[in-house]
């Protein structure tokens, strides 16, 4: 749970109580002139929404300009974004040729991976020029290389199962595997704060949805003795399978999942466990092999791994691992895979790559310097941000760290604020969050220098005081103390 400290809640609250009201008297006078123009769509339904989007009209069309900034290099350490500018309000947005050069906070690119690397570009180039950029086809199809079977091996041996399915996009794996796994008759127990992939799929499957309290294993084993005990509704039969979904960081919080009291609870009453490790994988434990390694829990204890390879391996799709039945199973009747276009081949051997650098095969050490590069950089940055009073989310060794933000005027204030000053920020609000707790979401990369991490902490704690986000009181030492002593 989030405390929100009172006077912050009681002040985010009216914002948004101001936003509401004035909102709905502009909506009124809007709908009158809509009314008086009604007779132009000749019988036909509006095809966009009408009054309906009240929050997209009145909160987010006026702040676009902190979203979609479109950036002109890869996403390294620092990048080029490139600037806009409205000459309505913030409803349409134009392009520049101005360039900026920006630190990189809010980037996926855990191990530094999406940028130009000395092993794994070579490699994706040349099978850009062997297969060129797609398949065209699915993976039933023509849609098979050599890479994408390897890739398969590749990934099961590195996460610690028998066998893995790996498919063209990260949220697909999720939106579509789950409606396979499990339908009518079944129950899904989902943390509460899942990804949206997790709610679209487990909405599709038609099983049974219950949600236990966000990393609560005791309320997990709550939801599932009062359910197994009750059975099906209205028939009262034994549920044909329960799935538990959770995640390995949870991508708005940045925390670790309390994996091994949750397999505990599953194995009690005989549940499957389905772990996300979208943040996880490739970015905590030893040797990169997600919170099992980090939490010591064994992956024969997991039913089924999912994953993406659009963070740690700077590349795009996703993967389930899990036992070769399984695995057999999806490839007949999952639909990612038997109708959509299969990954793309040098996509597939920059995975492939990127884990050989990761498990040392390239012949080199880079990987394990990158891994322990990532966590120090990142309890770094996190105490740093604790220390000057921020309310930071999350836990050591997760390279996500949220800051809150809360009143909504502070969300596009952070995120302009920081840009002015050459630091790019990702800031996140409802309905990605409740609609209380906005927040910016820092992403930190074993690219990121020494200097690069004082350079964003100096911004975001200038920042932080121009908007009034410190919502603790700061440590005694100053800021400038703790920077000359990195030295």
């Amino acid at each position: 749970m989030i405390a929100i400290p009172y006077l912050t809640a009681l002040t985010t609250y009216f914002s948004y109580g101001l936003l509401f009201a004035f909102g709905q008297i502009r909506d009124l006078f809007r709908k009158i002139i809509d009314w008086s123009r009604a007779n132009n769509l000749q019988g036909y339904a509006p095809i966009c929404l009408g009054l309906e989007d009240f929050y997209t009209r009145r909160l987010y069309l006026r702040i676009q300009d902190c979203f979609g900034r479109p950036i002109s290099s890869a996403p390294d350490a620092w990048f080029d974004v490139v600037e806009r500018y409205s000459n309505d309000n913030n409803k349409t947005l134009k392009r520049t040729t101005k360039i900026n050069r920006c630190l990189n906070l809010g980037s996926y690119n855990y191990l530094g991976f999406a940028a130009a690397d000395e092993y794994c570009t070579p490699r994706a180039i040349e099978a850009l020029k062997k297969y060129s950029p797609s398949t065209c086809s699915s993976r039933v199809d023509g849609g098979t290389t050599v890479l994408h079977n390897e890739l398969e091996k590749s990934v099961a041996k590195f996460v610690g199962k028998p066998a893995a399915i790996v498919l063209g996009m990260g949220y697909v794996t999720n939106s579509a595997i789950l409606p396979v796994l499990i339908g009518k008759g079944g129950l899904i127990i989902s943390d509460s704060l899942n990804h949206n992939s997790i709610v679209n799929g487990a909405r599709g499957s038609g099983a049974t949805i219950r949600v236990f309290q966000h990393n609560t294993p005791s309320h997990l084993e709550e939801v599932l003795r009062e359910h197994i005990a009750e059975g099906q509704p209205r028939t009262h039969r034994p549920w044909k399978k329960i799935l538990v979904i959770v995640e390995g960081i949870y991508s708005m919080e940045g925390e670790l999942c309390k994996l091994p009291e949750i397999i505990a609870v599953c194995k009690k009453y005989k549940a499957y466990t389905y772990l996300d490790e979208a943040h996880s994988i490739g970015a905590v434990g030893k040797t990169g092999r997600g919170v099992c390694e980090l939490l010591g829990v064994d992956t024969a204890d997991v039913d089924i791994m999912m994953g993406t390879f659009t963070k740690s391996f700077g590349s795009c799709g996703g993967y389930i691992a899990g036992s070769k039945e399984l695995i057999q199973y999806l490839k007949y009747t999952c639909p990612a895979h038997l109708y959509a276009t299969s990954i793309s081949p040098p996509a597939a051997e920059q995975i492939i790559s990127a884990i050989k650098v990761i498990l040392g095969e390239d012949g080199s050490s880079r990987g394990a310097q990158k891994l322990a590069q990532i966590r120090k950089n990142s309890n770094f940055f996190r105490s740093e941000l604790q220390k000057m009073g921020f309310e930071v989310l999350g836990d050591n060794d997760s390279p996500v760290m949220p800051i809150m933000l809360y009143n909504p005027a502070k969300i596009p204030a952070f995120s302009r604020e920081c840009l002015k000053q050459n630091v790019a920020v990702v800031t996140v609000a409802f309905p990605a969050t409740p609609l209380l707790l906005a927040r910016a979401r820092i992403c930190i990369s074993a690219s990121h220098t020494k200097e690069d991490l004082i350079k964003g902490l100096e911004v975001i704690s200038r920042v932080g005081d121009l908007v009034g986000i410190k919502y603790f009181p700061a440590e005694p030492k100053k800021q400038e103390e703790r920077m000359v002593k990195l030295d």
